[in-house]
Parts: structure tokens; C-alpha cells; sequence
């Protein structure tokens, strides 16, 4: 059972990784550093903030500061939403199951993506990044999300596709659920995840299972 549902943005509610490829393609160019195919952007999106302090060390500050430069050209006019998660949200909020989207991508930028798309009004919060709050794969954003919804923790579960997602809430103490879109199943459970699926339609399918 489950009173409440985390779900992470990039690779899980929508693919809005055209913008983010382009804009780390032009930053690793920029720093002058070996180019990257877009499976490994993604990959290293999906790992969190630790994946750039990696790439970049000591000009990670730098570097994110040209990425966003860069992203926020386009960032609003390359959004394709997932198979599915219209889906789950719509049997989430049918079951008065409250939601709030985790992400590591900037606060003002989830909500202006999400406004967008007019899917505000579904989600208790929007936690993203801001200055001074940890990010995934800390479980800060997580524990915040829930305080918000007024749910314990351990009756959480977080839904994403990134490493960071379900490290985080392996920390946080809920259940991680995985989508194998950029990590293999392998990975995913090796770093917390409790179960993994291919698809949004399979998580709706767990959750429907879970909640009669």
C-alpha cells in the first residue's frame, strides 16, 4: 500500500531532452572537452548533480552556468510528453492519491514546463532545484515533497528513470520504482530500486495492484 506518489520530470513524465542534449553538446565544446553521444547525456542527466562536478571538477559552476544559457533558448518549445503519464496521473488523481514532481532540473523551469502543459493543477508541489536545496540523489527533496503532501515517507513510493531517482529514494526510506529507459534493470536495482519496469503503463498496472 502507498499513500503517496513522487515523480521525477526528464525521462518520466516527459522527454525534454532535445534542449538538454544541445545545450550540453555546446557546453562540452565550449570547455573544450571530448564530445558525447545523446544515450550518454542522458545517462549522465540521470545520474545528478554529482555527474557534473565529475564531468567539469573545479568549472562545474562554470559549466552549468553556460548549460543554462544555452538550454533556456529552447527549453519550452521541445516538450514531448511520455507514453503513459497522462495515464497515471489522471488514475492517480481519481484515487485521491496526492503527487508532487522531484526533479533536479531548476524550480521555475519545472513549473513553466509543467504550466505549460496544464499539468499544474495535478501535483500537491513542484520541488526542483533552487539555490541552497540539495538535489538528488539526496534525499532532501524527497522528505521535503512529502512534508508537503502530508504523507509519511515509508508509505512513498518515487517514480523515475535515473540512477539519482532511485538512490535517493532508497536514502529517503521509500519504494524506488525504475523505468528502464536510460539504465538497465542491472543498474537500477543495484543503486536502490525495489522494482523496475519498461514503461509507465507497467507502473499504473503495479499500482493498480497495490490499490483495489
Amino acid at each position: 500500500m502507498f499513500k503517496g506518489v513522487l515523480l521525477d520530470l526528464d525521462g518520466t513524465l516527459i522527454d525534454a531532452f532535445a534542449p538538454i542534449i544541445r545545450a550540453m553538446r555546446e557546453t562540452l565544446q565550449h570547455f573544450e572537452l571530448p564530445e558525447m553521444s545523446d544515450d550518454a547525456i542522458r545517462r549522465h542527466t540521470g545520474r545528478g548533480d554529482c555527474s557534473m562536478t565529475a564531468l567539469f571538477g573545479d568549472k562545474k559552476e562554470q559549466a552549468a552556468q553556460y548549460f543554462i544559457q544555452v538550454h533556456d533558448q529552447t527549453y519550452l518549445n521541445d516538450i514531448q510528453i511520455m507514453q503513459g503519464a497522462e495515464t497515471l496521473m489522471q488514475w492517480l488523481q481519481a484515487k485521491h492519491i496526492p503527487m508532487a514532481v522531484v526533479t533536479s532540473k531548476g524550480q521555475h523551469r519545472a513549473e513553466a514546463q509543467l504550466e505549460k502543459l496544464g499539468w499544474l493543477p495535478y501535483f500537491t508541489c513542484i520541488i526542483g532545484k533552487l539555490e541552497g536545496r540539495a538535489s538528488k540523489p539526496s534525499p532532501e527533496p524527497l522528505l521535503l515533497a512529502s512534508e508537503h503532501m502530508h504523507v509519511n515517507i515509508r508509505d512513498v513510493v518515487m517514480v523515475g528513470d535515473g540512477e539519482a531517482d532511485m538512490k535517493a529514494a532508497y536514502r529517503a526510506g521509500c519504494v524506488g520504482l525504475g523505468l528502464t529507459h536510460s539504465f538497465s534493470e542491472e543498474e537500477l536495482l543495484s543503486v536502490g530500486a525495489s522494482q523496475c519496469f519498461t514503461s509507465l503503463g507497467d507502473v499504473v498496472g503495479w499500482m493498480q495492484g497495490e490499490i483495489r
